[in-house]
């Protein structure tokens, strides 16, 4: 599953310039029994399987540096966060575990993982997915990956609320006009009006961030 996502856009840009390194891990290498189980039933009964505690915390002893945070990608864990995407790009090194089944024997998210992560209000069969996102957003962040320095700063979340409308050329299609402020070259005006389109989105799409951004309060 990740070898498509990883070997494309600037994650493969950021692998060849040697700002990130990824390295996929089987948890059934980890495992003991010559069927290399990595699950088994949930004690107490219920639907599914769970993912054995022994090979990831193998795995994870094998990889773990010093300088290692551990995240489990889990539907029970803490929303994930551009705040918390910010706070790992600073982190020399990275293991995370990706959920299965019916999840993971708990005394991995108890002793193992020092951050138990969520991407949505959802359930998705796999946690590949999820820790393909956390990748994304993390490397994106890494110094000299985008091509731009600011390319990252003011985008949605990065300061609190939804990133403002973006156009570009022709100023005019199909009778749908680009705002005559983009074109007016005032840059104090775009200023003003990116901070009040970005405030109406936000009102728009997302109520609950509203109060939480410095981005409203003045430059």
């Amino acid at each position: 599953m990740f070898d498509r996502v990883f070997s494309e856009s600037i994650i493969k840009r950021a692998v060849n310039a040697g700002k990130a390194e990824i390295k996929i891990v089987n948890l059934r290498d980890f495992t003991k029994d010559k069927h290399k189980t990595a699950d088994d039933r949930p004690y107490g009964g219920g639907p599914g399987m769970v993912l054995k505690p022994e090979p990831i915390f193998e795995a994870v002893k094998k990889f773990k540096k010093r300088n290692s945070v551990v995240l489990l990608a889990s539907a029970s864990g803490k929303k994930y966060t551009q705040k918390d995407c910010e706070k790992l790009a600073d982190c020399g090194h990275i293991i995370i575990i990706c959920g299965h089944y019916e999840g993971v024997d708990e005394r991995v998210a108890e002793k193992l993982a020092d951050y138990e992560f969520s991407i949505g209000d959802y359930v998705l069969t796999n946690g590949e997915m999820p820790a393909m996102i956390i990748v994304d957003s993390i490397i994106r962040l890494l110094p000299g990956v985008l091509g731009h320095a600011d390319s990252s700063k003011y985008e949605s979340f990065s300061d609190g609320i939804l990133e403002y409308p973006h156009y570009t050329r022709p100023a005019v299609y199909k009778n749908f006009k680009v705002p005559e402020v983009l074109l007016s070259g005032n840059h104090k005006e775009i200023g003003r009006w990116r901070k009040d389109e970005a405030l109406a989105k936000t009102k728009k799409n997302r109520k609950d961030l509203i109060g939480k951004s410095k981005f409203l309060k003045g430059d």
